[in-house]
């Protein structure tokens, strides 16, 4: 079982942020936010259950448990006694990672919470009479776009439509529950961190590209978020937005002066391909415990 958690736990999330890391910039950004961010949840969803399994071998061993179930202790014991500090390392990771993800939810349900402070009226697009420049999408029913009078007065009549295209992109998109997919399963895995940062970054791409194709003009869309960036402040954490981490406007910026991408579906499967290996070597760990503890009862 121990080659189970080597893949699942160790060497499969390192290696779809290896891949999302070579691949973020060769894909069409829109697709390559959903595959990232469901793969990145598939491959948390495959390390955590292996996480449980060995969990699970670890009380499975102890003599409370083989004296209530009836199994033998030692031969649960015995089948991973050259690698015995993996249930027990398994039991506080596991710990761990449910905490953190338990916490990461909760930030994100308090967030879509915070937002129906902006779902009064009709108007999908809310000016705000605020003096600090800010643009963002905020999800709900209906989703809106809220701009502050400091932004609008920072933006052309051009690079205004623009970044309303993108952010009514966004909310078009779904962008919102890509990115907290992708947040929650980094909660559970360090090396899931990377993969959340590029669903972040491709989302924004993706909403550049949309809003490209909105106003007719990249060089458009390009100016407007830069502008954006240089004069926004952050903005509420309940929405998406055109300025948001300044440190990737410039890649943004690059890549719409530059003609679109058209990738080959190749390198979308790359990821997805990793994260369902992971999650059918789980399937396989789960289907060795319980033959494990079959073979304890006939020992017990």
């Amino acid at each position: 079982m121990f080659d189970h958690f080597v893949w699942s736990v160790l060497v499969a999330p390192a290696l779809v942020a290896v891949a999302v890391r070579l691949l973020a910039d060769r894909l069409a950004p829109g697709r390559a936010a959903r595959v990232v961010a469901w793969s990145a949840a598939a491959t948390a969803v495959g390390s955590l259950l292996n996480l449980l399994v060995f969990t699970l071998v670890a009380v499975a061993q102890t003599p409370a448990a083989a004296a209530a179930f009836g199994w033998s202790a030692r031969t649960v014991h015995d089948d991973t006694a050259q690698v015995a500090w993996v249930p027990w390392l398994s039991v506080a990771l596991l710990a761990a990672a449910t905490g953190a993800v338990t916490v990461r939810a909760r930030r994100h349900r308090r967030t879509l919470a915070e937002a129906r402070r902006y779902s009064d009226g009709t108007a999908t697009v809310l000016m705000l009479p605020d003096a600090r420049p800010q643009a963002f999408a905020v999800p709900g029913r209906p989703g809106r776009v809220v701009v502050t009078i400091g932004m609008r007065e920072r933006l052309t009549e051009p690079q205004f439509d623009a970044v309303i295209a993108h952010e009514r992109a966004h909310l078009e998109g779904g962008h919102h529950r890509l990115v907290a997919v992708a947040d929650v399963a980094a909660a559970s895995h360090p090396a899931l961190w990377w993969a959340a940062r590029h669903v972040g970054y491709l989302v924004e791409r993706a909403a550049d590209e949309q809003a490209a194709r909105t106003v007719g003009s990249r060089r458009t869309v390009a100016y407007a978020i830069g502008t954006a960036s240089l004069a926004g402040v952050p903005a509420p954490a309940l929405g998406l937005h055109a300025a948001a981490r300044p440190g990737v406007v410039p890649r943004r910026v690059a890549s719409l002066l530059r003609p679109p991408r058209h990738a080959r579906w190749p390198w979308y499967v790359l990821p997805a391909a990793l994260a369902g290996s992971s999650l059918v070597w789980t399937v396989e760990a789960i289907i060795d415990f319980f033959e494990l503890l079959a073979y304890a009862s006939l020992r017990g």
